[in-house]
């Protein structure tokens, strides 16, 4: 059944696939990769938390989301901050969540976070995507926790697009 807005045309499919992209890993971009094809309009949103401590400032994440998404005519990259997924999500006009699951610690955080989004506004549909096996266990915590031994450069690379690879190395060899 195809979705009508009050004039009787087509409702957009809009979805947010939030996170802090701190850095934007492989398996961010398989998640948006899969969200661009599901859905008429993607926004890619970094989700600001003053109380997480970010390697990379909001201007660097912005910048390097955009230089990896720029190939999806359908995705645009935006900031909120100091206000819920779902809140941010409505917004924007969105009709849906898109949330990746990698582990049952990240199911049990997600269905919980999914029911109190439905509570809030049970307009907005929340979406689960599983990645694949080989980046099942790719985070950006995960990433970050393999910079410093002798040979964590070509480790990385691996699991983050080349732009962000190059700018984690660049940032890690100023300090």
């Amino acid at each position: 059944m195809v979705q009508t807005n009050k004039t009787g045309k087509r409702k957009l499919k809009r979805a947010v696939y939030a996170g802090s992209f701190d850095p934007v890993t492989n398996g961010h971009l398989w998640i948006i990769r899969r969200a661009v094809e599901l859905f008429d309009e993607v926004v890619v949103a970094i989700g600001v938390n003053p109380d997480k401590h970010c390697s990379f400032s909001v201007e660097e994440r912005l910048e390097m989301l955009q230089a990896v998404t720029q190939e999806f005519p359908n995705l645009r990259v935006a900031v909120f901050e100091n206000q819920f997924l779902v809140n941010y999500a409505q917004a924007v006009g969105a009709n849906y969540i898109i949330r990746g699951i990698r582990t049952a610690s990240d199911y049990e955080y997600e269905r919980t976070m999914r029911y109190i989004n439905t509570d809030l506004h049970p307009d907005i549909t929340t979406i689960f995507l599983l990645p694949p096996r080989e980046y099942a266990e790719v985070s950006s915590t995960m990433v970050k926790g393999l910079v410093g031994p002798q040979g964590w450069e070509q480790v990385i690379r691996q699991y983050l697009p080349e732009p962000v690879c190059r700018k984690l190395v660049e940032m890690h060899r100023k300090l």
